[in-house]
């Protein structure tokens, strides 16, 4: 007798036999997320042009010379410097892209910006066999790349110059590029970073810019995505009263010739991003390398708090932060002043981006909306706060405090969630009675 095999849909198979189905296991579960990823737009004299690019830490300090066109220990990076203290991955752009590429008749600079204009090439004849030439490509004083050929056509690509296969190769103590440019740096620059970057997942964003209406484009871009698009993400700007909890002002200005004043947005962006969403910023020492502003008095430093302005602030030798706030100054019935605070943000901003791609991946179009689908989604968010909870970002927490129901259509689902945000300790009251 033939037995019966194959997959199933139901248990109504009417042969015996074995019916086995082979699934991958869910690409999406109630795991908590990982933080410490930020965007920022960069004014940048070489580098990837009209594109969103990734750097880790690790990129950053081993190839700082390729990625942005400075060893890592140069001036010109100390803002980002400054970031990776704490970010460990940044989505950048260029905001000087478009500028002229320098060149010579043998090559070509790979990205645009002024810094091309410090590369040049040194051709020799080879030790060896005076029908080759030792070709080197020298940015500033350091050889960064360096080939043996006969002909200009056998030149490969590197990572700074694309050469030009029909020039001659004649040998030269050194033949400089020239003719590299920034790109213009304006609104138009912003926009485009900001319809670029809008479909890239980070934690925060920071925008190094001073004047009123730039920062006015960057809070409205934070809004307009946390409140209609459902994107969580801080925004960091420079004395900006947004009066919103997505938006963070720094109070703080630098005083480094050169810098903008509006520089310290690199430090607190990566501290913000970097910050783990059962910690708190408050009282963090500053640990980056500009010259801060800090001389306040306690009735500034007062003002500054109810102004919603994020302070650092002189303890002893050290600058600290006074509080972990964002600009949110007005409370209403549905937020009130638990939302002024950056911990709340960073937990209820976790809930929503974790379970909006917990569902878009795992249940979206893919589970019945049935009971037990219903049960399911339930299971994953109380696992998911169980977690928040061990690790003391929330409390008091109860599976009777997630209710998921049927929406109003056959394909839509209800959730309503409670939870408590545990803050960390800010203020001591202590009574002791001497005997």
């Amino acid at each position: 007798m033939g037995l019966g095999g194959g997959t199933f849909t139901a248990q109504n198979k009417e042969l015996p036999g074995a019916y086995i189905n082979f699934i991958s296991a869910a690409s999406a579960n109630a795991a908590l997320s990982d933080r410490g990823i930020a965007t920022m737009p960069l004014e940048l004299d070489w580098g990837a042009d009209g594109a969103i690019f990734e750097v880790t830490s690790e990129d950053f300090q081993k190839n700082s010379l390729a990625i942005f066109g400075y060893d890592y220990t140069h001036d010109k990076l100390k803002g980002l410097r400054d970031l990776f203290r704490n970010a460990r991955t940044l989505y950048a752009y260029k905001l000087t892209s478009g500028g002229a590429k320098a060149e010579n008749d043998l090559a070509e600079a790979l990205c645009g910006g002024i810094r091309g204009n410090d590369l040049k090439v040194v051709v020799q004849k080879n030790a060896d066999d005076e029908a080759l030439f030792d070709v080197k490509t020298v940015l500033g004083t350091a050889v960064v790349d360096e080939q043996t050929v006969s002909g200009a056509d056998e030149l490969k690509t590197n990572r700074f110059v694309r050469w030009k296969s029909a020039a001659v190769l004649e040998a030269a103590a050194a033949l400089p590029l020239s003719g590299g440019t920034n790109g213009t740096v304006d609104g138009t620059a912003h926009q485009t970073y900001l319809d670029k970057v809008e479909a890239y997942t980070y934690n925060t964003m920071g925008a190094a810019v001073a004047d009123e209406t730039t920062k006015g484009l960057y809070a409205a871009f934070v809004r307009r995505l946390r409140e209609e698009m459902g994107i969580k993400f801080q925004l960091v700007l420079y004395n900006k009263a947004a009066d919103y909890c997505g938006t963070v002002s720094v109070k703080n200005r630098v005083l480094d010739e050169g810098w903008s004043e509006a520089s310290l947005v690199y430090w607190v962006t990566g501290a913000l991003a970097g910050c783990e969403v059962n910690r708190s910023c408050q009282n963090r020492r500053y640990d980056g390398e500009f010259a801060v502003a800090a001389d306040y008095t306690q009735s500034e430093l007062k003002k500054a708090i109810r102004a919603g302005e994020f302070t650092l602030h002189k303890v002893g030798s050290d600058i600290r932060v006074l509080e972990d706030i964002n600009t949110m100054v007005t409370i209403s019935d549905t937020q009130g002043d638990v939302f002024k605070d950056n911990q709340t943000v960073r937990v209820i901003d976790q809930i929503a981006n974790d379970i909006a791609v917990l569902f878009n991946t795992k249940y979206l179009g893919a589970v019945p909306n049935d009971a037990a689908g219903r049960v399911s989604l339930w299971s994953d968010i109380v696992a998911h706060h169980r977690q928040l909870e061990r690790i003391r970002a929330i409390e008091n927490f109860s599976d009777a405090d997630v209710v998921v129901e049927p929406g109003a259509t056959k394909k839509s689902v209800v959730v309503s969630d409670s939870v408590t945000v545990v803050n960390a300790m800010s203020k001591l009251y202590m009574t002791v009675t001497v005997a």
